[in-house]
């Protein structure tokens, strides 16, 4: 996502998905290769899937300040104890260690077996949703996460989990079952940035519940490359032209949060980000995406549709700080569904 730069306090609608306590997420730039994570992180927070541990986050909890004494006897530091396992934990596969001999094989490493086959035909792209129910385990037996122990299937985006379920939910077809053995290097690593996320190879048994295909995205704006003459602009330096007018009267506050559909290009006609292909709006607060965003929607009303041409002194600069964001001028069709 292209726009959110702080993340608020709880996590937002359009990211139910982290996945309860390490998340089956993995927001790689948000996903990898899009920035579907920046503009909204609230859309990082709005796929929060409410399950757990397969998203991957990348925030560490900050290291207590030492304290110097010249009497003290340095002692060694006690290993971490073992998570305790989750309540309604089911019982691990007999072979959760290791993939069997008959297991498929990928050259990244990645091992599975069809538990169950499927009954459709077509596989997971990059772009699509999926829906599933699953459970993971460390190779010692213990699970760590299950969408089947809480009694409710999670949906989220292809790319938006770690590397080994981005590859082996393309490899399925729906109503299929499948075990999976996932590397480290395909998983959170030996040693996981994040507190509390599962270390080591896991083991992930995954059904494919159903496959929903996003709409087809936005064609790119003929004047993407630079405002037109009959563009508006404010002092800032920001452009905007309205597309579509609105039926409200009211402009959104900085203490307002909204409702938007939107996508993002470069000004070399790249879509790096867009609600719309995702089939769902995003809601975030007006003040917790990037300066043109927040100056810009605090011109529309309710139901209006206006393009932005942002600088990228209002974006996110020349050279972003944060890997993945888009350089430079940038622009934006954003339509105000709601004023929360």
């Amino acid at each position: 996502m292209g726009v959110r730069t702080k993340t608020p306090g709880g996590a937002s609608e359009q990211l139910r998905h982290e996945l309860h306590a390490a998340r089956i997420r993995e927001p790689r730039a948000l996903s990898g290769k899009s920035w579907t994570g920046a503009l909204l992180l609230a859309l990082a927070a709005a796929l929060s899937c409410q399950s757990g541990e397969v998203k991957k986050s990348e925030q560490a909890a900050p290291a207590a300040p030492a304290t110097a004494d010249k009497k003290s006897t340095p002692t060694a530091t006690a290993p971490a104890p073992t998570p305790p396992p989750m309540p309604g934990a089911l019982p691990a596969p007999a072979d959760v260690a290791a993939p069997p001999a008959n297991a498929e094989r990928t050259s990244t490493g990645l091992a599975s077996v069809v538990l169950t086959p499927g009954s459709g035909g077509d596989k997971p792209t990059l772009r699509d949703q999926v829906k599933v129910h699953y459970s993971g385990w460390t190779k010692d037996g213990r699970m760590f996460d299950s969408s089947v122990a809480r009694g409710e299937p999670t949906e989220f985006g292809v790319t938006q989990v770690i590397k080994g379920w981005t590859e082996g939910l393309q490899l399925m077809t729906k109503g299929e079952k499948r075990r999976f053995w996932i590397p480290a290097e395909l998983a959170y690593g030996e040693t996981p940035k994040r507190p509390g996320a599962p270390s080591g190879q896991l083991t992930f048994d995954v059904e494919l519940l159903d496959i929903v295909k996003p709409p087809p995205p936005p064609e790119v704006p003929k004047d993407v490359a630079a405002a037109p003459a009959s563009a508006k602009k404010t002092a800032s330096g920001l452009k905007y032209q309205v597309l579509s007018p609105g039926t409200g009267k009211v402009h959104p506050s900085p203490q307002n949060r909204v409702k938007v559909h939107y996508s993002g290009w470069t000004t070399d006609g790249k879509m790096f980000d867009s609600s719309v292909t995702r089939g769902r709006p995003a809601t975030f607060g007006v003040t917790q995406v990037i300066p043109g965003w927040v100056e810009g929607l605090q011109l529309m009303v309710q139901g209006e549709k206006m393009r932005f041409w942002i600088p990228a002194a209002l974006a996110y600069g020349e050279k972003p700080a944060s890997a993945g964001a888009p350089a430079g001028p940038l622009v934006f069709d954003v339509e105000l569904i709601e004023i929360l």
